[in-house]
């Protein structure tokens, strides 16, 4: 029998990169101090088995062979989901779900689960962190289940690989990667290693069997997860489940995806029984909003092909502190700066000795540029204490020398704010030209070219 040899490797945690010594600087990706040492213990035996597992009897096919149908999709029902996912799920696919702790992964994909069942396709939920009894307790509030989803909870890569051959099902849930131990790998469950070897096999399947397998991975605190960079590259579709677990709400995002676009998102909300869809983002992001107060402005952005309204506040006050605070959530901080120091400059509003706050109300978090403009004005009508119209929706990006620039999908911002009642609208003047005149029946619009006219049309 053959000696297993021991070998310390070295693993890049960014790009997993491999090197026989320890280096500051990772050759791969660039990074610093990401490389951390690992044993390896291999043999001939566990070579042997690994090259036979990986034959295969196919044969190479011409491009106009292989037959591609969108029916080859199916539908969870969960239309949020599928949104997500680019119109369902595709057999054969690796899915990745990455998310903080307790934030409703495995409750998001327990409910995935119910709804396919429900349509009688075959679903095998394997579990490494839960009990069988801890899975059976949150399956009784959300519904009940048909007989055609099994739970096997398993941690070995070998049982688990076994399970799956034995009971073929359509979809297939791993909860968590990093729980996933192999014995060939003689690293703990969670490493570099173990993550590369535990996706490696699932890739396989998913890709010999035709099953749809959604993997659950944990996060680090910068907010990526945790394991080889290599592991979003390997998988189909990266999504992440986002939001405060204090919060009602949930995004679930996606970052990666080869059979649909990476801009779309779907938002839940979390209640007893589960998560529940929100279809209507713009109406439960606008709930509660102030009337006559000041700082606070509705602004449209765009999620791939889906509007959004959602109110923008601001706080501008003098400060009390040698160097002026500025804070913002649900958008970028630096791009707040710019603005602040394009008012300043275009139109002489001493902003330098103020203190000044921004906020996206309901928790979402956005970067879209169409936002400038209704960041600028819910800035403007803070610091001279004067309301915005409530029925006011505004869009457009804003330039270093205060110009609005036009923004895409104009006429989808304008029939979102319409469908919600808001009868005024503030946009950049190249949309206002472009846009159809029955796109423009029922509203009034204000097409703008620079800052300043947005200011002289609404705070006078």
């Amino acid at each position: 029998m053959a000696k297993a040899k021991v070998t310390t490797v070295y693993y890049c945690q960014n790009c997993g990169y491999e090197s026989s010594k320890w280096m500051g600087q990772c050759p791969g990706c660039r990074e610093w101090n990401t490389m951390v040492e690992e044993v390896v213990r291999s043999s001939g035996a566990a070579a042997k088995s690994e090259k036979g597992k990986g034959s295969s009897s196919s044969r190479p096919q011409t491009l106009s062979s292989v037959s591609m149908e969108e029916e080859d999709k199916f539908y969870t029902h969960m239309e949020e989901f599928d949104r997500v996912l680019g119109g369902g799920i595709m057999p054969g696919g690796l899915v990745l779900v990455g998310g903080d702790p307790g934030i409703g992964k495995s409750t998001l994909l327990l409910q995935m689960c119910k709804m396919l069942s429900d349509e009688n396709k075959k679903v095998l939920y394997i579990s490494g962190e839960e009990s069988l009894k801890q899975i059976k307790m949150r399956a009784v509030r959300i519904g009940e289940f048909s007989e055609d989803v099994k739970l096997f909870c398993e941690t070995d890569l070998d049982g688990v690989e076994a399970a799956i051959l034995s009971e073929k099902p359509e979809v297939v849930v791993i909860d968590s990667i990093q729980t996933m131990f192999c014995e060939r790998v003689s690293t703990a469950p969670g490493s570099v290693s173990q993550v590369r070897e535990a996706t490696g096999v699932f890739l396989r399947l998913a890709k010999s069997m035709g099953i749809a397998i959604f993997i659950v991975g944990h996060v680090t605190k910068e907010g990526t997860v945790a394991g080889p960079r290599v592991l979003e590259h390997m998988v189909d579709t990266v999504l992440y489940f986002e939001g405060d677990r204090h919060a009602s709400y949930r995004i679930l995002r996606s970052v990666k995806n080869r059979f649909g676009s990476t801009n779309e998102i779907g938002v839940f909300e979390m209640r007893k029984e589960g998560l529940v869809e929100v279809k209507n983002p713009s109406e439960f992001m606008l709930d509660g909003r102030p009337e006559g107060a000041s700082g606070s402005v509705v602004a449209c952005a765009m999620e791939g092909t889906r509007p959004m309204l959602i109110e923008i506040q601001a706080l501008v006050c003098d400060s009390n502190f040698q160097i002026p605070r500025r804070q913002t959530t649900g958008t970028d901080f630096n791009r707040v700066n710019l603005l602040m120091a394009v008012l300043e400059k275009r139109l002489s509003l001493h902003l330098g000795q103020m203190d000044a706050y921004v906020n996206l109300a309901g928790g979402m978090r956005l970067m879209e540029p169409a936002l400038d403009l209704g960041i600028v004005m819910a800035l403007i009508s803070s610091f001279k204490n004067r309301p915005i119209q409530g029925k006011t929706v505004i869009f457009g990006e804003v330039g270093l020398s205060g110009e609005v620039r036009g923004v895409s999908m104009a006429s989808h911002r304008v029939a979102e704010a319409r469908k919600l009642g808001f009868d005024t609208c503030i946009m950049p003047a190249s949309n206002y030209e472009s846009l159809m005149p029955e796109e423009k029946a029922g509203m009034k619009f204000y097409g703008v070219s620079n800052v300043a006219e947005a200011v002289e049309m609404l705070i006078k």
